[in-house]
């Protein structure tokens, strides 16, 4: 099992909280940070441009991504240009469709040439990665977000996509791949075992990173049996055993 120190793979925290964006950034092994709009509503974001500008402001020197809302392509374009204006750390995230199922990646690849720096989002398809890493090649740093977590929960093996993902951008210079979505402490190992370049999780998951290495199976054991016994003696649980009161006796 590797300690925190030997992880290779980027660490992103994913979420939209301005309190605890900035208590991540305290820890130096936290790379980045991702956005998304569902994030910016449980967030409570209403000025969007005053929120990224602020943050940007907070955190300077680290990735951030942010996420175009429209859904009307030309639109999607307008707005990821205005998002770049932000700050030199900041990736401008397009899906990989609209709503309608609409492809963005001509689109992306015209901004990446731009000289934006592109974060391509919900990718869950094989070909979506070829015609994702293909449109970005060449151009800006660019990062390409495989939702492994989400095909997890689908029942969806995503070892093959995420490998062949990795494969494809490690022959791509400019282009990295994020590993989104991120459900347990034990993807980040995964991650870093495969060679992907970054993966972004919530805080709740990172901040248990620091604990990687440093318990064997046994030493995990004995604590979880320690743990149901406190547990069950500050309940002041109790259960009648025959025969019990007459051997006390």
């Amino acid at each position: 099992m590797p300690r925190l120190s030997d992880l290779k793979v980027k660490l992103f925290t994913d979420g939209a909280d301005k309190a605890q964006i900035l208590d991540m950034a305290k820890q130096p092994w936290i790379a980045g940070f991702t956005t998304n709009p569902s994030l910016l509503k449980k967030a409570g974001v209403k000025n969007y441009a005053e929120y990224g500008r602020d943050l940007v402001r907070a955190v300077p020197d680290r990735h951030i991504s942010f996420e175009v809302f429209s859904d009307d392509i030309p639109e999607m374009v307008a707005q990821g240009r205005v998002i770049a204006t932000w700050g030199k750390n900041v990736h401008v995230k397009l899906p990989v469709t609209n709503t309608k199922g609409e492809p963005l990646y001509e689109a992306v690849r015209a901004m990446s040439r731009e000289g934006i720096k592109i974060n391509m989002t919900a990718i869950f398809a094989p070909e979506q990665v070829a015609k994702a890493v293909d449109a970005l090649a060449g151009g800006a740093p660019a990062c390409v977000s495989v939702f492994a977590g989400r095909l997890a929960d689908l029942g969806i093996d995503y070892r093959p996509i995420m490998q062949d993902a990795v494969a494809r951008a490690r022959k791509t210079p400019n282009v990295e791949i994020i590993w989104a979505s991120t459900r347990e402490v034990y993807n980040v190992v995964e991650a870093d075992g495969m060679g992907c370049h970054i993966i972004t999780a919530p805080a709740d998951v990172l901040k248990k990173l620091p604990a990687l290495g440093t318990q064997t199976p046994a030493e995990i054991s004995l604590a979880a049996v320690k743990a149901f016994r406190d547990d069950a003696v500050a309940a002041g649980l109790t259960l009648d055993i025959p025969g019990k009161a007459q051997a006390a006796e």
